[in-house]
């Protein structure tokens, strides 16, 4: 006679778990990364989440940050090197940056190689974003997102040249 490893789940608990499991693989699908900005001029980065963990390091304002997991007021997230991380909860806002990603990302004045080049930004550079997108398949111009200079000027560069969005 074979004998059960597990007792059969209530009905509901069974329809519970079938429900997660279909909203995590369809966000999976998506593969819609979020990403958030930090708040202040100094933010700290740590290698766990709790302020008694061993700070890895300080992030300057506006630095943008893939959300990998929140966790009871601390996020786990991923910097533009890969550094994976936990910062408090409180340090990041909604407000929206992107930092170039290759050693000089040309900014152009529309969505189109042969436009013309408004500036350049070198690797580590910090811009803002200037049209509203989630993602980078939201943008109004795909491969484009259209960015701000601290300095004022704006333009067109590649999503590809870009962390942050």
């Amino acid at each position: 006679m074979a004998h059960r490893m597990f007792a059969p789940l209530p009905r509901a608990a069974a329809c519970a778990i079938a429900v997660l499991a279909l909203s995590i693989g369809s966000w999976r699908v998506a593969g819609a990364a979020e990403f958030r900005a930090t708040a202040d001029a100094a933010s700290v980065l740590y290698d766990a989440p709790s302020a008694k963990a061993k700070p890895l390091f300080v992030l300057g304002r506006d630095t943008p940050l893939e959300v990998i997991v929140p966790l009871e007021g601390w996020v786990k997230v991923r910097d533009a090197a890969g550094t994976i991380g936990w910062i408090d909860q409180k340090a990041l806002s909604d407000r929206r940056s992107v930092v170039v990603r290759i050693p000089v990302a040309e900014v152009l004045a529309s969505p189109d190689p042969a436009a013309t080049l408004v500036f350049r930004a070198e690797q580590r550079v910090l811009l803002e974003l200037a049209e509203p997108a989630a993602t980078a398949a939201t943008t109004a111009t795909p491969g484009w997102v259209k960015v701000k200079h601290r300095d004022g000027q704006a333009g067109f560069v590649r999503i590809a040249q870009i962390f942050g969005l």
